[in-house]
């Protein structure tokens, strides 16, 4: 019988865009309670290496950083390889970092389309197909940072919320076809961070107005369902749990 793992000691984690906001949070969370983290960054280098320099400083080589464009396929291959010649193996990946702006109809380009896609969907699978032999050997998890999005449309963002929709899918998909060796699941945030450039007070009050919890969540709130998901969840596979204070409910 499978049984939740009492801790993560041993155990490597691959997160990607893990320098900054949810990314970091998860990193953190997942070295506290005992996994090693590989740290991915696109241009976020500063950040992400003082993340790495703290993590470390808690426990002395648990973490580290590896760059990569995640649009370019070679450099998801190149990406898993130097964590793997580092590591040795693969025990979870996080599949976090992504691209989110308006694409009102009418003024979507084909750059836009790429890029979207590129991080929301691509990238996420061809990770995953890099991953895999090392995720075989260790029976380990995947974990795809979904939106509630993926099932009610945002206005004015016709490429996001198709682009993480597929992501819903793909997160079901991989889940019927890695099992019973690898778990594949899937988390979608509600209101957890407004974007890094600020949100206008009224969208966000007509927000937080939806939400029955009546307010916006907390990093934590999406680091601890990972945790859950990775370390308490053996048999779930193939489920995507929204961590939005109801909002997906019914507004």
């Amino acid at each position: 019988m499978t049984t939740p793992e009492t801790n993560l000691n041993g155990k490597w984690a691959l997160i990607t865009g893990a320098g900054k906001r949810l990314g970091e949070c998860m990193a953190r969370t997942l070295h506290q309670h005992g996994a090693s983290i590989a740290i991915h960054y696109r241009s976020s280098e500063k950040p992400a290496q003082e993340l790495a320099d703290s993590l470390n400083g808690l426990r002395a080589g648990s973490a580290f950083t590896a760059q990569a464009d995640l649009l370019n396929i070679d450099e998801l291959n190149a990406l898993v390889k130097t964590v793997t010649d580092k590591t040795g193996q693969l025990d979870i990946l996080v599949n976090n970092a992504s691209s989110f702006y308006p694409t009102p109809l009418g003024t979507v380009t084909e750059a836009q389309w790429h890029d979207l896609i590129g991080s929301n969907l691509k990238a996420p699978l061809f990770l995953a197909q890099a991953a895999l032999p090392f995720l075989r050997a260790t029976h380990g998890v995947i974990i795809n940072i979904v939106d509630i999005h993926s099932q009610r449309p945002l206005k004015d963002h016709t490429v996001y919320g198709p682009s993480k929709a597929a992501l819903a899918m793909l997160t079901k998909t991989l889940a019927k076809d890695l099992a019973p060796e690898v778990r594949v699941n899937g988390v979608s945030p509600g209101a957890i961070l407004w974007p890094d450039e600020g949100m206008p007070e009224k969208i966000a009050e007509t927000i937080i107005k939806q939400v029955p919890m009546k307010r916006v969540g907390d990093p934590t709130d999406i680091a601890r369902t990972v945790l859950f998901l990775v370390k308490d969840a053996p048999y779930i596979t193939g489920q995507i749990i929204a961590v939005d204070g109801g909002r997906s409910v019914g507004w």
